[in-house]
């Protein structure tokens, strides 16, 4: 009897002439659309498993799920890789994902099948995550449900547990990203620009960011070809990422699609931008900013320095994204509307920015509520003179009725 379409489910060997594991698997052909055989390296005989196990669940595999089930790290498994697979996903996702995953796995309700697990089950697992931030809980969470809706989807269940699920909330306040005060601003910025280049090798990174709000990936990952001298804008179009084993490598794009803008270049700092072009200019692909030994930085090796040099001078609780987080401050303090530093800031939806800097925003809305009055009186909308008197009338009104009720008391005494 014919083997069925799509059921061939591989194997893992070790070859002794390479001293390595390898998996042997099936996939269907693009353009033949018939199944091919294909190997590929593992680390180890496990590795290669788990990975024939996901590729099955992945290929919708009746016969392999019937007989082996589906444990619940596979299924989370193959749906990030199958996301990766389509591009839904880039690397440095998909190694974040796989991170939170390995995190599941360590509890044994990762290896219990699907159908078995229980509302209850995942219930008392994620109430055992409270003493963890809420983000950490929230992208627990999220894998669970985005696998279950797989397992729904595909018919590998008929009931979701989660319906009766709730996620808990931390136990730990919410840790916000701070901005430099404008006295700390003022000492990091004096620092940076007594220091040559060869003193402090990521002054310049420091200052396109605290100056014109770009990430530091977005920041790392310039090019000569990017700067406009002529029109005084950075065109910021790509960021350096990681890939899924945490190399760092050049992304073909922005964090998101908002992220691609134009930043115009203070005067101040511009300067310090030719001086970064003219190092560049020797560098691979005029990169703007490269390791000691030709490679791409990494930006934890930056927020390392950063925290280094900000003690040394009395700051703390600022990271590289305090930077950003910094520009966006000021351009609140000086008036600026939320529209235009949403753009500036390359920020997805405009909720995103008004979320960020809601308490900036609300320190000076009585200033910006001020500026209404004014103009409703200084355009006559509102007769000024009329209203000081009724204030008067109400005011005495108010005083009449107090001196009523202090005297009705003392005379109840």
């Amino acid at each position: 009897m014919a083997r069925p379409k799509g059921n061939k489910t591989g194997s893992v060997f070790f070859n002794k002439s390479k001293g390595k594991w390898f998996v042997s698997y099936y996939v269907i052909d693009n353009k033949t659309h018939k199944e091919i055989r294909k190997q590929k390296f593992v680390e180890n005989e496990e590795n290669g498993k788990q990975f024939l196990k996901s590729l099955q669940y992945q290929k919708g595999n009746e016969i392999f799920i019937k007989n082996n089930g589906i444990p619940l790290s596979q299924l989370m498994r193959s749906n990030v890789k199958r996301k990766l697979d389509m591009n839904l996903i880039k690397e440095r996702q998909y190694s974040r994902v796989i991170n939170t995953i390995e995190v599941i796995e360590k509890n044994d309700i990762a290896n219990k099948k699907i159908e078995d697990i229980t509302s209850d089950d995942i219930q008392e697992f994620l109430n055992s995550l409270k003493n963890y931030s809420n983000s950490y809980i929230k992208k627990i969470m999220e894998q669970f449900t985005q696998s279950y809706n797989l397992a729904m989807n595909k018919g590998y269940i008929t009931k979701n547990p989660l319906v009766d699920v709730i996620k808990p909330r931390s136990t730990k306040q919410d840790k916000e990203v701070r901005a430099m005060t404008v006295e700390e601003q003022q000492i990091f910025t004096n620092y940076l620009m007594d220091k040559s280049i060869v003193e402090e090798p990521y002054k310049n990174v420091f200052l396109i960011q605290m100056y014109m709000g770009l990430r530091v990936g977005e920041a790392l990952a310039l090019r000569n070809g990017d700067i406009d001298l002529k029109r005084n804008l950075i065109n910021v179009n790509k960021t350096l990422t990681t890939d899924k084993n945490e190399k760092v490598i050049m992304g073909d794009t922005t964090k998101t699609y908002s992220g691609l803008r134009e930043v115009p270049i203070p005067i101040f700092i511009k300067n310090s931008i030719i001086e970064q072009m003219n190092i560049g200019a020797n560098n691979m692909n005029k990169q703007l900013f490269l390791s000691s030994n030709g490679s791409y930085i990494d930006n934890r090796n930056v927020n390392r320095i950063l925290k280094k040099r900000l003690a040394d001078l009395g700051i703390s609780g600022i990271s590289t994204h305090s930077l950003r987080h910094t520009y966006g401050t000021r351009c609140v303090e000086a008036g600026m509307r939320a529209v235009a530093l949403q753009r500036l800031m390359g920020h997805k939806d405009i909720s995103v920015t008004m979320n960020t800097y809601t308490s900036v925003f609300n320190k000076y809305k009585e200033e910006e509520l001020e500026k209404v009055n004014e103009y409703y009186m200084n355009n006559q909308i509102v007769n000024a003179d009329n209203l000081l008197n009724e204030n008067v009338n109400l005011l005495s009104s108010h005083q009449k009725i107090n001196n009523i009720d202090s005297n009705s008391c003392k005379q109840e005494r």
